[in-house]
């Protein structure tokens, strides 16, 4: 059992000793970022819903606090991962400032309030501090539609008599923005072309969804998404797809030195671009139908650029750098999604990692230890790299802030525990100031 040394009690954290191989394999989650816009569009459609796969997330029980706000009954079953979502209309057009501030996807339910009430007020939404991320792409999508929008005192109120369908073209590819503006289209009299559509596994899970209730799509997974108006929706059953991000983040551990991790409830062509790199780094990567297995070695620098998909996920530019700074020579990462997504990068450095940013690129130089640490989660996603860099550290580490790995990683310290490593979620112990 690991001990605590010198620490003042606080929130949580993890305490991880680190320097031990992990073997051995685990099964990853239904995916986050598909079940959350799922939540969301069950609203089109009254009766009972069933989405199963569902893990038990804070933002997805941020999701479930906000869609029963506005009417629903949400059930679910932990043991067999199942949501209930009984819905027989709207209750309010409000979702307010306490739950949505807490998640950016909140803002997917102002689609079916729009498309079944004609009308919204939703607070602007929060989430990581990885960049701006503005709605607007959103909000301009909701004008083509035909609504009034107005944004002021910390909200967006909408309305409109009917939703229209018309043409949009997307400046740059949003994932939220595609998906909040096809769940609204599919209510929308008349046609809805999509044009610069982000095309990522999330969004063809979507628009899946959304046709199995009985929605008209057409080409989704590509650039131009057609959508055409029915009158009605049904409920429906639903197994959501397995969460590529958690199961990439598993398999850039399987790459590190000596670890050897094969990740069920896997989706190999979710993540191409990222096996093929962690293969150019000198991991051997083996992959089936529903599973992906990689076995660590000296890895190598490799050059790194996210990119919408089927690129490299800037979802998992935090992960890999942390396994990029044990690598033998020089890798380059830039990111070109978000503009602030290297705040892990001054954790890091705090474990010996030798990293300096220029901009919207990090220069890694691998070094050959890195050395425990106590550290802060910036973000989601960097708060998994850090918990990496921990465990392939020498001695003990402590990660604060562990509500944001929470957010998006399903019993990330058990899954990790099943593999052999020394985790352990702890009262949380600050020196720092």
């Amino acid at each position: 059992m690991l001990k605590p040394k010198d620490f003042k009690f606080d929130d949580e954290s993890f305490l991880i000793e680190g320097g031990r191989a992990l073997k051995g394999t685990v099964v990853a989650s239904g995916g986050k970022n598909a079940v959350l816009p799922l939540m969301a569009a069950s609203l089109l459609a009254e009766g009972e819903t069933v989405i199963e796969g569902v893990p038990d997330l804070m933002d997805v029980r941020t999701m479930s606090s906000v869609i029963s706000h506005l009417g629903a009954q949400v059930f679910y079953e932990e043991k067999n991962k199942t949501m209930r979502i009984l819905f027989r209309g709207f209750t309010t057009h409000e979702a307010p400032y306490e739950f949505v501030t807490k998640m950016r996807a909140s803002v997917y339910v102002m689609a079916p309030l729009l498309a079944v009430m004609g009308k919204a007020k939703i607070a602007l939404p929060g989430g990581c501090a990885i960049g701006v991320r503005p709605v607007n792409f959103h909000l301009e999508g909701f004008r083509a539609l035909g609504s009034r929008i107005n944004v002021e005192h910390g909200y967006i109120e909408a309305s409109v008599k009917k939703l229209k369908g018309t043409r949009i073209v997307f400046p740059w590819k949003s994932v939220g923005a595609t998906i909040n503006i096809m769940i609204a289209s599919v209510l929308a009299s008349g046609e809805t072309l999509i044009e610069n559509a982000a095309s990522e596994p999330e969004v063809v899970e979507t628009a899946r969804f959304l046709k199995a209730m009985g929605a008209e799509i057409e080409g989704e997974g590509t650039e131009t998404i057609k959508i055409t108006g029915v009158k009605t929706l049904n409920p429906v059953r639903w197994k959501v797809m397995p969460d590529r991000i958690e199961v990439g983040t598993f398999a850039i551990l399987g790459a590190m030195d000596g670890n050897d991790i094969k990740v069920e409830n896997a989706r190999a062509d979710h993540l191409t671009a990222a096996l093929l790199k962690l293969e150019e780094a000198g991991a051997e990567v083996d992959a089936g139908e529903s599973f992906i297995r990689v076995k660590g070695k000296n890895l190598r620098g490799v050059e790194v650029e996210t990119l919408p998909y089927p690129g490299f996920p800037t979802d998992l530019q935090a992960p890999i750098m942390a396994a990029l700074t044990r690598a033998k020579g020089t890798s380059i990462i830039t990111e070109t999604i978000f503009e602030n997504r290297f705040l892990h990068v001054g954790e890091l450095l705090r474990f010996g990692a030798d990293i300096t940013v220029k901009g919207r690129t990090a220069i890694i130089k691998g070094v050959k230890k890195l050395y425990g640490a106590e550290v802060t989660c910036p973000d989601l996603r960097g708060g998994a790299a850090l918990v990496m860099a921990a465990l392939i550290a020498e001695g003990e580490s402590l990660v604060h802030d562990i509500y944001h790995i929470d957010r998006g990683y399903e019993k990330f310290e058990e899954k990790l525990s099943s593999l052999g490593a020394r985790i352990e979620r702890v009262k949380e112990f600050r020196t720092r100031d």
